[in-house]
């Protein structure tokens, strides 16, 4: 049996990863899924100081609260900003670290520099015009579920510089199967990139950049495959 933490993407919350999570459980490991704060069925608590840290202590203290050891720690696109911040802080409880199709930021980023000034300016621009100037509301609007991302978590960087976070095994999942015209395919190209680059283990999925939803028995068997893949970085 393992262990998986899942943590989601911006606009998402746990709810996304409910159907991966049932067939995780159904294999017979343990999957936890929580929503970071201001987020899915935490909506209510969103207030424009809420930054990265605050997501990061979210599942820092689910790992802690939990007493979970051995953890494999996912996360999905804004999900890998907030995987480095936990394995920074709680690398003794976490067995491995997975990105699929996540930030992959480096010490000082924030996911804000990741998506390069266009990509920002087209998000400070919906803060201020459709959230109060801290919202940013998903594109498009009446997406089912999907909670806006807090802009001073977008722009919070990551610090980096724990020596054992760093020994922590780490794969990079790419999902390969974005539209051609996608703003986030060139985005985590780079992201994949700089994964091989770093030598980290490294595998392709052929997928959307939201396989939780599209593929979720296809995720999940992913993941538990990656339990007998050894490391090689």
């Amino acid at each position: 049996m393992a262990v998986f933490v899942i943590v989601h993407g911006g606009w998402d919350g746990g709810w996304a990863w409910r159907a991966v999570a049932a067939n995780l459980r159904a294999a017979g490991h343990e999957a936890f899924t929580p929503t970071l704060t201001g987020s899915g069925e935490r909506v209510h608590l969103a207030r424009p100081e809420i930054d990265l840290n605050t997501h990061i202590q979210d599942v820092v203290n689910v790992l802690a609260y939990e007493d979970l050891r051995e953890v494999v720690l996912v996360g999905s696109s804004y999900g890998g900003m907030v995987i480095t911040g936990v394995a920074e802080g709680a690398p003794d409880r976490i067995a491995r670290l997975v990105y699929l199709d996540a930030f992959v930021p480096r010490d000082g980023e924030s996911a804000a520099d990741l998506v390069g000034p266009m990509m920002r300016a087209y998000f400070e621009d919906r803060a201020r015009e459709l959230g109060d100037g801290w919202r940013i509301p998903h594109d498009p609007p009446d997406a089912d579920r999907r909670t806006d991302l807090l802009l001073t978590a977008s722009k919070t960087p990551v610090k980096l510089g724990n020596p054992a976070a760093a020994a922590v095994p780490r794969l990079f999942v790419h999902c390969t199967a974005k539209p051609a015209d996608s703003p986030l395919k060139p985005l985590f190209e780079a992201m994949a990139a700089r994964a091989r680059e770093a030598g980290w283990d490294y595998r392709e999925f052929e997928a959307d950049h939201f396989p939780p939803l599209t593929k979720p028995r296809e995720v999940a068997e992913l993941l538990v495959e990656v339990l007998h893949q050894p490391h090689t970085g």
